[in-house]
C-alpha cells in the first residue's frame, strides 16, 4: 500500500513516519511531500531514505491514503485535489474539522461515522483528542452535563520554533521568538489568537470539537488553554458534571477498561499521570479521580497524553488502521 505523508519534515510528519513504523502499517511505499523549499530533502521511514517529492508528484504517486499535517492553508488548497484524484486524505490542520459534510474523528468515541463516501477525513486538536478519550465511557454511563477544562500544553503543540525558543532560553542564547513573552520559566494562558468572545481559538477548538465528535450538543465545555514550558504531552486539569451521579470506584473500573485509556490514580503511592510518562506512549493517562464535593454529581479528573502522539500523528494512523479494517483502503 503506497502512503503519502503531506508535511513529512515537519515536527508532526516526523512523528507521522516513525508512528507508521511502531504499528506496522501495512507500507509498501511511503511518499513524503512538502512544500516546494523542502523537495529533494531525504526523510527516513524503517531504516531508509525517501526524497521528498512536491504536492503535484505525490498525487501523481497515486497513494491509497494521504496524511496531512502541512497547516490550514494547504490542506484547504490541496486535500480536494488528492481526494479528486480518489485518494483518502486524514488531515491534522483545523481546515475541515468544523466543516458539516467532514467527518471529525477520535477511533475509540466514533470511528463508525465514517463511510466509504468520506474522502477527508479531519483529525481533531490534540487536546480535545485526549479529553474525549477519557470522556466518551463516563458520558455513556452518566451522561455529561458540563465540562470546565484547563489545559496545561506542551511547546511542541506550536513546533519546532517554539522547542528552539524554550531551549534556547534555558542555555541564555538570543534566538528566533515563537511566542511574543518567553516560555522558560514561565506560564502563557493564550494558545492561538483572540476571539470577539474574550476567548482564545484553541479554547474554542475543544468547545465545538468536544459536540461534534460526541455527536451531543447538549454537552456544555468550557475552556481555559494555557503554554508551559514542557515537552512530552498535554496536560488536563478536567470537572465534569454528570446528570446521574456516580460511585468512584465504578468510574475507576469503567476507566480502566476503557480503549486507549490508563489509569495511573494511587495517592498512597503518588502515582498520577505526567508529561514526564506520557512522552512517546500513545495512551491517555487518567488520575487525581475525585468527587467535586462542591455540587453533586461532579468529578475531578487529570488526563495527560503524549500530544504529537495520540494528540495528532498516532490518532491520524488509528483513523487509516480504521478504514483498512473496513476495506475502505
Amino acid at each position: 500500500m503506497k502512503v503519502a505523508v503531506v508535511g513529512a519534515t515537519g515536527l508532526v510528519g516526523t512523528k507521522m513516519l516513525q508512528v507508521l513504523a511502531e504499528r506496522n502499517f501495512p507500507v509498501t511505499e511511503i511518499i513524503p511531500v512538502a512544500s516546494e523549499k523542502s523537495v529533494g530533502k531525504e526523510v527516513e521511514f524503517k531504516g531508509k531514505k525517501y526524497k521528498v517529492v512536491s504536492m503535484s508528484d505525490g498525487i501523481a504517486a497515486k497513494p491509497a491514503v494521504a496524511i496531512f499535517s502541512a497547516g490550514g492553508g494547504t490542506s484547504l488548497e490541496w486535500a480536494p485535489k488528492f481526494a479528486e484524484a480518489g485518494i483518502r486524505v486524514i488531515d491534522n490542520s483545523s481546515a475541515w474539522r468544523m466543516d458539516p459534510t467532514k467527518k471529525l474523528v477520535v477511533p475509540e468515541v466514533n470511528a463508525a461515522v465514517l463511510t466509504k463516501e468520506d474522502y477527508i477525513i479531519a483529525n481533531p486538536n490534540c487536546s480535545t483528542i485526549q479529553m474525549v478519550v477519557a470522556l466518551q465511557p463516563l458520558h455513556a454511563k452518566y451522561t455529561i452535563k458540563r465540562v470546565v477544562v484547563s489545559t496545561y500544553q506542551s511547546v511542541t503543540g506550536t513546533g519546532k520554533k517554539a522547542v528552539d525558543q524554550l531551549f534556547n532560553e534555558r542555555k541564555g542564547i538570543e534566538g528566533e521568538m515563537a511566542y511574543k513573552y518567553p516560555i522558560d520559566l514561565n506560564v502563557i494562558p493564550q494558545i492561538d489568537v483572540f476571539l470577539e468572545n474574550g476567548y482564545t481559538k484553541e479554547e474554542m477548538k475543544m468547545v465545538k470539537e468536544t459536540n461534534k465528535i460526541m455527536q451531543d450538543d447538549s454537552i456544555r465545555v468550557t475552556a481555559t488553554t494555557v503554554r508551559i514550558p514542557v515537552i512530552g504531552g498535554h496536560s488536563e486539569s478536567v470537572n465534569v458534571e454528570f446528570a446521574n451521579d456516580f460511585d468512584l470506584a465504578e468510574v475507576k473500573s469503567i476507566l480502566s477498561n476503557a480503549p486507549g485509556v490508563i489509569v495511573q490514580n494511587d495517592d498512597a503511592s503518588q502515582l498520577y499521570p505526567m508529561p514526564l510518562w506520557a512522552h512517546e506512549k500513545d495512551e491517555v493517562f487518567v488520575g487525581r479521580l475525585r468527587r467535586d464535593e462542591t455540587q453533586p454529581n461532579t468529578l475531578n479528573m487529570w488526563i495527560v497524553s503524549d500530544n504529537l502522539r495520540k494528540g495528532a500523528a498516532t490518532n491520524a494512523v488509528q483513523i487509516a488502521e480504521y478504514l483498512l479494517s473496513k476495506g475502505l483502503l
